[in-house]
């Protein structure tokens, strides 16, 4: 008995040999141990599957004819067919045909073989499908609602799996096929046809049929991924697809195997599909991106990803296949490592390490086994692997796949680069659908780790301050080897992340001295600055002000990285001056030079900003390190403290009201702490005097001025100014 190419019209109309005796087919027949109808069941999963199946139905019957997968089954001396595998898709044709025959108002004869498919699951579904045959719907309410109000219809049918689940299928074949003109024209001409390869030539036994038909399980999401794939890789060429099935099941689980996950608990449950196909939507991402586009406003389903990718131009799919295999291949065997764990390790760190790049420590280390863990949540819907990350396994899979052109000792140089480049750009890593610099992002990380070098024809990469580092600090490095170690060191610290330009390559002998004021409290070091020189910097939209403080790092590290704010070669020559004093500094020297600094102000009766800036710890920013200034160089003194990082709030303050009112029982909120109230008046500030306002009119009530020498310098601390004053007007 041979395979056979049918139709399922004409599966009625052949005979086939059996026993060197011709049979002609009566009957289909799904058996008791069959599991239920599935394709219809209201499922996320079993949504999509039917939907693809649909829409390939209909595009064969409007376009190109289709051929399915193969039908397993057998046929007895009675002409009756079992079928093995085939069941669903057999179930589907049946009632696509139905509906045909119906819509177009065929004869009753002419569909009368639909009589001979049936099933002996349950008594109510071998039932349901002889009476729907003999059922004309109206096609004027929904189908299943029609159905069900028929008198022969019992309500407890609905209860019957396989029933309702034909139901749904027939409502969703009314949508997709309500409008072909044809349909059982086009049937009846063979646009659907499939493979029929009779059980008994397989050498299978009944045995075997029983095993594979009784755990009734439904196949998985994966399974269908991989049915689907493997006809994807099979049109662009079978031995290929061959290849790639094979190592899917062999040697890309075998890698996979101790990354698997069941969520359960027990590794005996666990398998390792979710992590293939999270790495395999990683995968397209970066053939998307490489591609000059972005996965945003894509599908991040991994079928969608699959007809994206790997259908269409065949050398197009082919380049992408081969992509996808080097992907899996280049961590099944990592030479000098048992796994692609134990690479990641040798040169990655939450901390500074001979040979290794440091990792923030909100990330693992495994950036491998964290892409396929957790690169998109459980719906797979939504990427939670972030871009930077993204950009950094890119590079080190680059690596493996070209570790014949690259040296370990160049891999390990050039993705030190790479992360510093990824720590200082912030954001011109992005993605947005105005502004996707993905593309140039992956093919200057190509590039630095093919070559070394940085292109600088490639625009709109990298953050370019941090790319005019890299370069220095690789002419530098050429130069001066032995200095290597203490780059390294110094772009591993916490503040730096990989930008030393705060200090310099030409300032190294510094570096420990960096370090070793950063072991102290950072408010300490904020006002030893200050006492230096005023180090803030103006943000570009000119109202704004960074300063550091003394519990956010964020605030050090837009001080000390280079930016589009003013000041920053100004802030750099502060913070050597200060490593100037000493060659290794503590809280006690810190706190000597603040007090220097306080005392020379007070004995020479001049008081700059920076005075109380240093001396009152309410003028420090304990935040975000943000001052709100918008006439600083006519206003010195004018300036408001910002509890947020860009905007002004209720939360916002006068630092000259504040120091009177420490517990802010009169700060004005709704002022955003530009008053303070006093019984029906209140207390504003300007830049040489505080003003007393009629609260309900705004009048000026009195001027309490502040003496300035000709430079406009305060010549008396205004804060004790301000405490005298309402001691003597009977305010507490």
């Amino acid at each position: 008995m041979n395979t056979t190419l049918r139709s399922f019209m004409n599966m009625f109309e052949t005979t086939f040999v059996n026993k060197e005796a011709g049979v002609k087919l009566q009957k289909i027949t799904i058996p008791i141990i069959q599991r239920d109808y599935a394709q219809g069941r209201k499922d996320p999963d079993v949504d999509r599957v039917r939907s693809r199946f649909l829409d390939s139905l209909f595009n064969a019957v409007v376009g190109e004819p289709i051929t399915l997968d193969f039908v397993y089954g057998d046929i007895d001396e009675d002409g009756v067919m079992t079928p093995l595998d085939g069941q669903q898709r057999l179930t589907t044709l049946f009632l696509l045909h139905w509906y045909a025959a119906k819509k177009c108002e065929v004869p009753d004869k002419e569909y009368e073989f639909l009589m001979n498919f049936g099933y002996e699951t349950r008594y109510s579904a071998r039932y349901f499908c002889k009476e729907l045959i003999g059922f004309k719907p109206s096609f004027q309410v929904k189908l299943s609602d029609e159905i069900v109000d028929q008198a022969w219809f019992p309500l407890d049918w609905q209860k019957d799996p396989t029933i309702s689940s034909m139901l749904v299928m027939l409502d969703d074949i009314n949508d997709k096929f309500k409008d072909v003109e044809d349909l059982w024209k086009k049937l009846k001409d063979e646009a659907i046809t499939f493979y029929f390869l009779p059980i008994k030539d397989m050498g299978l036994t009944d045995e075997l049929y029983i095993k594979m038909n009784s755990r009734g399980k439904p196949l998985t999401r994966f399974e269908h991924f991989k049915a689907e794939l493997e006809r994807c890789v099979r049109d662009v060429d079978d031995e290929t697809s061959k290849r790639i099935m094979r190592k899917i099941d062999r040697d890309w689980t075998d890698m996979l195997w101790r990354y698997r996950d069941s969520g359960s608990g027990s590794p005996d449950d666990a398998v390792t599909d979710d992590e293939f196909l999270k790495y395999f939507r990683f995968i397209c991402d970066i053939i998307c991106y490489q591609g000059g586009e972005s996965p945003q406003g894509k599908s991040s389903d991994e079928f969608d990803m699959l007809i994206e990718y790997f259908t269409g131009d065949k050398s197009k799919v082919l380049n992408n296949i081969r992509t996808m295999e080097s992907y899996f291949d280049c961590l099944c065997v990592v030479d000098g490592y048992n796994n692609p764990t134990e690479f990641m390790e040798s040169f990655m760190s939450n901390e500074h390490e001979d040979g290794k790049i440091v990792v923030d420590s909100r990330y693992k280390i495994d950036i491998f086994a964290d892409c396929i863990h957790s690169y998109a949540d459980k719906t797979g819907r939504i990427r939670q692997f972030p871009l930077n990350r993204i950009v950094l396994l890119f590079a080190i899979i680059y690596f493996l796949r070209n570790r014949d052109k690259i040296t370990d000792a160049d891999f390990v140089k050039r993705v030190r680069s790479v992360n510093n480049l990824i720590q200082n750009s912030e954001d011109e890593i992005s993605d947005r659908i105005d502004r996707n610099r993905l593309p140039a992002i992956l093919k200057q990380t190509e590039m630095i780790m093919l070559t070394g070098e940085i292109d600088e024809s490639i625009e709109n990469s990298f953050n370019p301050s941090q790319i005019a580092e890299e370069k220095e600090k690789k002419a530098f490095l050429e130069q001066n080897p032995d200095q290597a170690i203490l780059v390294h060191e110094l772009e591993d610290h916490v503040i730096l992340k990989g930008q030393i330009s705060i200090v310099g390559v030409n300032n190294l002998a510094y570096a420990d001295r960096f370090v070793s004021l950063f072991d102290c409290k950072w408010d300490l070091i904020d006002c030893a600055l200050m006492s230096i020189g005023n180090y803030g910097q103006r943000e570009r939209n000119q109202w704004r002000y960074q300063y550091a403080s003394k519990n956010m790092q964020l605030a050090w590290h837009e001080l000390f990285h280079k930016s589009k704010n003013e000041g920053f070669e100004n802030t750099r020559d502060i913070l050597i001056r200060l490593l100037s004093k000493a060659q290794c500094f503590s809280n006690e020297l810190l706190e000597q030079i603040i007090n220097e600094f306080i005392k020379s102000c007070e004995d020479s009766s001049t008081y700059p900003w920076r005075y109380y800036y240093v001396k009152y710890s309410v003028f420090r920013p304990g935040s975000y390190g943000k001052y709100s200034n918008i006439q600083a160089d006519e206003n010195p003194y004018n300036f408001s403290v910002m509890q947020t990082k860009s905007q002004m709030s209720s939360s916002t303050y006068m630092p000259y009201l504040k120091a009177v009112d420490p517990d802010g029982n009169r700060l004005n909120k709704d002022s955003m702490g530009q008053r303070l109230d006093i019984g029906e008046n209140y207390i504003a500030c300007e830049n040489s005097a505080y003003i007393l306002k009629n609260a309900e009119t705004g009048e000026i009530v009195e001027r309490i001025e502040i003496k300035q020498n000709k430079s406009g310098i305060d010549t008396e601390d205004r804060i004790i100014r301000l405490k005298n004053y309402l001691i003597g007007k009977g305010v507490q």
